[in-house]
């Protein structure tokens, strides 16, 4: 069975970021989990047009807030929280079928009581002292890819 990964977007603030990730998430076998307060109207054109026509095929989840996120799905040690504020690269986590990989918004990142609450499963992806951070749709796809890479095996036979 294919390596069903899920991707957790807290507060998305750009739709062409949201439409893209959309459209890796089809590509990629994987759920997309949208926690509001979304910056824009989930079904405005730029969603759309990013995720083009693959939109309709995405296994999308909206929660009105991440208290009820938390709520109703039990993270544990199954899901890591993407951040600039840790050493630990994301190629070091072992990910696992049915894993969270938690993104934060493009303004404010994950809030930092998630972050001190999960310290252990925060992951980085390197990057040089020029940059502060990098695009959210690339990096939702450095990090998933590498949860796929591996679990390949159970991938590859899926597809």
């Amino acid at each position: 069975m294919i390596a069903k990964f899920n991707l957790v977007l807290v507060n998305p603030q750009i739709p062409n970021n949201t439409g893209a990730i959309g459209r890796l998430c089809v590509n990629a076998g994987a759920a997309l989990h949208i926690i509001k307060p979304i910056a824009f109207d989930i079904d405005e054109k730029a969603v759309r047009r990013a995720g083009l026509d693959y939109w309709h095929k995405l296994d999308l989840h909206v929660w009105e807030s991440l208290e009820e996120f938390f709520k109703n799905n039990d993270i544990t040690n199954n899901a890591y929280f993407a951040t600039t504020k840790t050493d630990k690269p994301y190629f070091e986590a072992e990910f696992k079928d049915g894993d969270y990989i938690f993104f934060g918004s493009e303004t404010a990142g994950i809030p930092q009581e998630i972050l001190t609450k999960y310290k252990e499963q925060n992951v980085t992806i390197p990057m040089t002292k020029e940059g502060r951070s990098l695009n959210l749709a690339i990096s939702t796809g450095i990090v998933l890819y590498e949860a796929i890479r591996q679990n390949y095996t159970a991938f590859r036979n899926r597809t």
